[in-house]
């Protein structure tokens, strides 16, 4: 087998029986990068050098049998928004365009620890504000099944570099959808792990009651390998949880007998495409198959939840970003009188229309007059959504639906119509909101060859119903690729 074909599992098996050096993988993705990164542009900044240098380390480790584990030795991909101490971290805006961390987020050092070897950076909607990768100041990532079409976003580039071989595997991050929706465009599997499960520090925070670090990787196996590394108590992080349920590949057994299924009517309604549809609910009549119990049930509140979370996600986007000022880090315009104008013309520069779209917006559902009558009210509203979700989990071990009402839209369709851009949030958004878990998988491919997700949603800390789920559906499924160009 190619070594670019194989999973992260399998690639770190064949280093550990000493069928492959971890120079060898490193090499061989560095080159599938050079290739590729012209077309697709998953990357914003690559460590050719460090990547390298890294390998020859973590061989040494390997080989002492200092470094055991399932994952050591395979080649990452972390999200642009991720700390990497002396490694550019840009959010991919102009305003962080020269920003080089001293320490790395906790979620990279996990990672390192495990022995895995960093390539880089990878490419994302400007401060994850976006669902397409198209908002970045540093150009558009393109999806790998189809380069006229986008990769979905934020974690557009993450998704787009498992897809195109670019990486063994990578970090997103998701605050609204933004690990699940690219997964789901770009034909791979994505977790979005139960708010509190993987520290958010040194993650370059957009809403911080919503954002989670989860995996983006090419099978359920991998994810679930990802999960027991990066998935771990940090004191350093207020909202991170200690759980001892840490053993996520336990639940890589195929069967659903007897587990309860449950399918929200409320996402198969107007405005979702018929071949994702089509898709989606082929899938549940095979996890029925396998001896699911599945049936429809309301899942109300759906309607509310865009307005809810971008009145709650805008009010804390201008509260963090408020930090950048040209004053301690980061860009500074040149010409300027007082401080004041520093200020305000540092950010105008360096702050791309989608990023200053939602700093407004924050600002003012924040602003005296307008703060009980939008902020306190959409958090009444994820409240309610929070309960409408206990209620479901009451009578269901999954809730099972489509990640975005459509395949992945062409290139320039989305940007022209921010409020269309956000209602293709419509079935991910919720999750964040109440805190939970959701899984994306490929189900199938429409009739313009390009993949369609499977979401899977599980109640708090119950990754592993989730993964146990998808595994079962991944082997009935089978093998799931893009046909690479040769």
């Amino acid at each position: 087998m190619n070594i670019l074909d194989m999973t992260a599992v399998s690639l770190a098996a064949a280093i550990k029986n000493k069928e492959v050096t971890v120079k060898e993988a490193t090499e061989a993705v560095l080159a599938q990068i050079e290739k590729k990164e012209d077309t697709f542009h998953c990357y914003v900044t690559v460590d050719r050098e460090g990547a390298l240098r890294k390998a020859e380390e973590v061989q040494k480790k390997i080989d002492a049998g200092e470094l055991d584990g399932p994952l050591a030795g395979v080649p990452v991909a972390i999200k642009d928004n991720m700390c990497t101490e002396g490694m550019l971290t840009t959010c991919s805006s102009k305003i962080l365009g020269n920003f080089v961390p001293t320490f790395s987020s906790e979620a990279v050092l996990n990672l390192e620890k495990a022995g895995a070897v960093i390539l880089g950076k990878t490419n994302m909607d400007e401060f994850a504000m976006g669902s397409t990768t198209e908002t970045s100041a540093y150009g558009v990532t393109k999806n790998p099944w189809n380069p006229e079409h986008v990769p979905g976003g934020s974690s557009g580039g993450s998704a787009a570099a498992v897809a195109a071989n670019e990486c063994f595997y990578a970090l997103g991050s998701d605050t609204g959808g933004s690990i699940r929706q690219p997964a789901s465009f770009c034909g791979v599997v994505g977790l979005k792990p139960t708010y509190g499960r993987v520290s958010r520090y040194g993650l370059i925070a957009y809403g911080s009651s919503l954002d989670q670090i989860g995996p983006l990787c090419k099978d359920v196996t991998d994810c679930a390998a990802i999960m027991e590394i990066i998935a771990t108590h940090d004191t350093k992080d207020s909202t991170s949880v200690e759980r001892k349920d840490r053993e996520f590949t336990s639940a890589l057994i195929e069967d659903v007998k007897g587990m309860r299924i449950g399918i929200p009517k409320d996402y198969f309604g107007e405005g979702l495409d018929p071949e994702v549809k089509s898709a989606v609910l082929k899938a549940a009549e095979v996890l029925k198959e396998k001896g699911a119990i599945v049936e429809e049930f309301d899942l109300s509140l759906v309607e509310y939840a865009i307005p809810t979370y971008y009145t709650i996600a805008a009010a804390e986007a201008s509260s963090n970003l408020e930090r950048f000022d040209g004053i301690k880090y980061g860009y500074r315009t040149e010409e300027y009188e007082g401080l004041h104008n520093m200020y305000k013309k540092s950010r105008s520069e360096g702050f791309g229309a989608e990023v200053k779209r939602r700093i407004m917006l924050g600002s003012f559902v924040l602003s005296s007059g307008y703060y009980d009558a939008y902020y306190l009210k959409a958090l009444r509203v994820k409240a309610l959504i929070k309960k409408a979700f206990d209620e479901a989990f009451a009578k269901y071990d999954v809730i099972l639906g489509p990640v975005a009402p459509t395949t992945a839209p062409k290139l320039g369709e989305s940007l022209s119509d921010p409020i269309k851009m956000y209602l293709g949030d419509i079935y991910t958004i919720s999750v964040n909101l109440a805190g939970l878990p959701g899984l994306s998988m490929p189900c199938g491919v429409d009739s313009k060859g390009l993949p369609i997700g499977l979401q899977l949603i599980g109640d708090c800390f119950n990754e592993k119903k989730l993964i146990q789920t998808a595994y079962t559906y991944e082997k009935a499924r089978g093998a799931f690729g893009r046909k690479e160009d040769k």
